[in-house]
């Protein structure tokens, strides 16, 4: 009976110890404290601030970083010294969006007072050549329009181009439509006229406007004559006159030479009149 009882004694703590064993394997092994990855800072770089005893091994074990990479972003020896608030570098990261922010459109600045609005359409361009007939290059009402001649409007950059024919009559050429810009303007008087003004003409031309611009032409047997100049009717009879007169002194002096030497009298040269211009 002694002997049963020592041995489930024995068989009990038998497995009392082989449990034990058992729990003690069972259990797992103590792991390091959980570590939150802080922000990146506004240059970009995560930052670890070094505790109460912490090593370069635990540091890798917490966040993940190698012992190695430690060292060469923090320059440290190669025993990897630490000391407590110091602060590491193990990563970097995007800027913080906070610090940072990312420029807007700009606005646009809008003016209180409207813009004036163009005028719109083209502009109105009417060419007269009318005959002069006083020659004073001022267009009278009486004068009326020089047929068979030619007005033309060119635009200096090529705008515009266009010649007509001028009518009989009193209302001028007028040429529509003509858009903004320069322009030459131009006439022309048939043959047996004579210019009295200018026959050439530069414009600038605005749309909406309506211009108009006269030359003047006169025929050639129009023209009078300045009674100041020697060309004149009165001015040649004068001459005239004066020429006959100094021509009979000039025969009466050669005959009364002839009567007195009995000889001929050397030739005399009549003097040659002027030209007569009419």
């Amino acid at each position: 009976m002694k002997r049963k009882f020592v041995l489930a004694a024995f068989f009990v703590s038998v497995l009392f110890l082989f449990s034990f064993v058992l729990t003690a394997q069972a259990l797992p092994p103590a792991q390091l404290p959980q570590f939150a990855t802080p922000t990146p800072g506004a240059d970009g770089r995560i930052i670890y601030i070094v505790q109460d005893g912490d090593s370069c091994l635990r540091i890798q074990l917490l966040t993940g970083v190698p012992v190695e990479q430690l060292r060469v972003l923090n320059k440290l020896d190669e025993s990897c010294t630490i000391q407590p608030g110091m602060q590491l570098v193990i990563g970097i990261g995007a800027g913080s969006s906070t610090d940072n922010p990312t420029p807007g459109p700009t606005p646009t600045e809008i003016s209180a007072e409207p813009s004036p609005t163009p005028f719109p359409g083209n502009a109105t361009v009417c060419i007269l050549l009318y005959d002069d007939v006083n020659g004073d290059s001022l267009r009278q009402d009486a004068e009326v329009i020089i047929a068979d001649g030619a007005v033309s409007l060119t635009g200096v950059s090529g705008q515009f181009s266009e010649a007509r024919a001028t009518i009989a009559g009193l209302d001028p050429t007028c040429f529509e439509d003509v858009p903004e810009g320069g322009y030459n303007l131009s006439a022309a008087a048939p043959e047996g006229y004579y210019p009295t003004t200018q026959q050439t003409y530069r414009l600038d031309v605005l749309a909406g406007s309506e211009y108009y611009v006269d030359f003047g032409a006169q025929k050639a047997d129009n023209i009078i004559a300045n009674p100041g100049d020697p060309g004149t009717e009165g001015g040649s009879s004068m001459l005239g006159i004066l020429g006959g007169i100094l021509l009979l002194l000039g025969v009466g002096l050669g005959v009364y030479s002839w009567s007195i030497f009995g000889r001929k009298p050397p030739m005399q040269q009549p003097p040659r009149p002027p030209s007569i211009v009419r």
